[in-house]
């Protein structure tokens, strides 16, 4: 089951007629109090999300979902009409799986959703355990990161970053691995890579710098 939540009746008609011919179940909503009321029923697989709503803006709703136990995981695509890179760079640290601007192919809007489900799948399926390198430890299960015992708040995305680099115990990571693993097939905008690498540097302090740039390749983790 996909919930679509886009205030655009229109629109909203368009991409369930659509998703329902490629064979998904989809629920649409108009506002993001009958989303949560449809939320307290049933978790969805993956959710739809445009920016500009009633009664409080999408990256509102993304952050909201993002705290809460039940949908801290739950596969989130930004779908709006907002195309800046600030913009996208924020939805995406804020913990959306995959961003789409409107107007948008059909075709590419159900790729999207695909590899976003694939991805999803597989680091589901994946083996929990406990990830350590010097004084820098991550939990799996728990989906937590810490310095010498000291929690590290970590974006959904920086979070997704370290466990690659953890993962690949010090072997170079590409820069468009990476960026695909992470954002998707077919992102193409590198410098939000390198804008998150810095940023998670900076949180995870004297064990950042383990995180080496390989100049024209991509990153590895010191080991």
């Amino acid at each position: 089951m996909i919930y679509l939540l886009e205030d655009d009746q229109n629109i909203q008609k368009l991409i369930q007629i659509a998703l329902k011919k490629e064979g998904f179940e989809v629920m649409g909503f108009e506002k993001p109090s009958d989303f949560k009321r449809a939320l307290e029923e049933k978790i969805p697989e993956l959710v739809l999300l445009d920016v500009m709503l009633p009664e409080e803006d999408g990256l509102t709703v993304l952050l909201n979902l993002r705290k809460d136990t039940r949908t801290k995981n739950l596969p989130i695509i930004l779908v709006t009409a907002i195309d800046g890179e600030y913009e996208r760079a924020k939805g995406l640290d804020l913990g959306a799986d995959d961003y789409i601007a409107k107007p948008f192919s059909i075709v590419e809007l159900v790729s999207r959703i695909r590899a976003v489900l694939r991805r999803t799948q597989r680091e589901n399926s994946g083996r929990q355990e406990l990830l350590e390198i010097k004084e820098l430890s991550m939990n799996t299960d728990r989906h937590s990161v810490s310095v010498n015992d000291e929690e590290i708040a970590l974006s959904f995305k920086e979070y997704q970053l370290l466990e690659i680099l953890m993962r690949a115990k010090g072997a170079v990571c590409e820069r468009m691995d990476l960026i695909e693993e992470v954002w998707g097939e077919g992102y193409g905008e590198s410098r939000t890579l390198d804008v998150h690498i810095r940023h998670l540097r900076a949180k995870l302090k004297r064990a950042g710098e383990y995180i080496v740039t390989v100049k024209g390749i991509g990153y590895k983790m010191e080991v």
